[in-house]
């Protein structure tokens, strides 16, 4: 018996992704994170892991962004 594909992970990457970056724009006020872009989200497919991608603005000390994102994780 063949397994249907399921979308939920890619359901859950989006969602992911949309809340990562509302928090990051509104609710962390780091400036060494304020022009980090979250650019895509994958999620495994047991939905246990996701991992998240990021764009450094132009000029954006990237070891700086880092600390900044590692910071404000929960």
């Amino acid at each position: 018996m063949k397994k249907k594909s399921s979308h939920r992970p890619e359901q859950v990457a989006e969602t992911i992704r949309q809340v990562v970056a509302s928090a990051l724009s509104q609710d962390v006020r780091d400036p060494r994170i304020s022009r980090v872009t979250v650019t895509s989200v994958e999620v495994t497919g047991d939905l246990g892991h996701a991992r998240i991608n990021v764009v450094l603005g132009e000029g954006v000390d990237a070891e700086r962004a880092v600390e900044g994102l590692e910071s404000a994780t929960g």
